[in-house]
């Protein structure tokens, strides 16, 4: 399944929203998502879960790309 994960870059400073980032990464479960990114150095904010027609959504912009951790 594909999660879309909202992260700011550093873990050390406050978030703020304008500097939010996204990534897609494949998992099997939120919590697995997580544990997968522990080791990074992301602030991670929330884990979504992206199917059907948001999935196809996202597919057509181009920086459209699935991380496999």
């Amino acid at each position: 399944m594909v999660f879309k994960v909202y992260y700011q870059v550093t873990i050390s400073e406050v978030p703020i929203r304008e500097n939010t980032k996204t990534m897609f990464v494949e998992g099997e479960s939120v919590r697995d998502v997580r544990l997968k990114l522990k080791k990074e150095p992301y602030n991670v904010e929330i884990v979504l879960p992206v199917t059907g027609a948001y999935l196809e959504y996202e597919k057509q912009n181009e920086d459209y790309k699935v991380l496999e951790l």
